[in-house]
């Protein structure tokens, strides 16, 4: 009986808004990595130059974030959508143990359904682009990358916390972040793919079933 009542007071309904939230935020980041850079559409040849499209990956990819994050649901949850953000919050003492594993089974969940959608939607274009798994830059050395995504990660939740703690600065927290993470994709995405998220470097290796060097993120 007292199992059955701890399922029942668990917040499902914020776990569910996690899953959703990273499936939303995945799959409308996928189709813009996609779009830019699938093999066969027209970006590659309109806009050339890399840097420009790695610029807007990172807006509207951290856009999806930011606008879920001001969503009913994402205010329901408080929209972490990534387990490093969700780990730091138990670490400061602002989340039970339960609520933590479920926002990460959510985020992880989201993740994978959200790379399914993208791959349903983009098919061979997805795949053209290696399923936008999060790799190590070509001439970067491993201990660079993982250090890279180390202090990426650091800035983000470090940023989010200084906001959050100030409140001359809560409600600007959505605008920081997609900001900042916009920024850290156009610059970091040739170094380590920018991933700052596990459940995002997941979900991709997980549908194609390529795990190498998925240990940096």
């Amino acid at each position: 009986m007292n199992t059955f009542t701890n399922w029942k007071t668990l917040n499902w309904s914020e776990y569910g808004a996690e899953l959703v939230g990273t499936a939303f935020n995945l799959l409308v980041g996928f189709s813009i990595i996609t779009f830019n850079f699938g093999k066969g559409l027209p970006m590659e040849h309109l806009i050339p130059a890399v840097s420009p499209r790695l610029l807007i990956n990172g807006l509207i990819f951290a856009g999806s974030g930011a606008l879920f994050s001001i969503s009913p649901l994402g205010k329901l949850s408080g929209s972490h959508l990534n387990p490093c953000l969700s780990l730091a919050f138990w670490m400061q003492g602002k989340m039970h143990k339960q609520d933590l594993i479920g926002y990460i089974f959510g985020q992880f969940m989201g993740a994978i359904i959200g790379t399914f959608l993208a791959l349903a939607l983009w098919g061979n274009y997805l795949i053209s682009v290696n399923y936008c798994i999060t790799l190590p830059g070509i001439n970067y050395p491993l201990w660079y990358v993982f250090l890279a995504e180390v202090f990426m990660t650091f800035m983000l939740v470090l940023s989010i916390f200084i906001f959050l703690s100030h409140h001359q600065l809560l409600r600007w927290t959505p605008l920081m972040v997609w900001l900042l993470v916009a920024t850290m994709v156009w610059l970091g995405a040739p170094i380590s793919g920018t991933s700052l998220n596990t459940a995002r470097s997941m979900g991709p290796a997980f549908v194609a079933w390529s795990w190498q060097n998925q240990w940096l993120y």
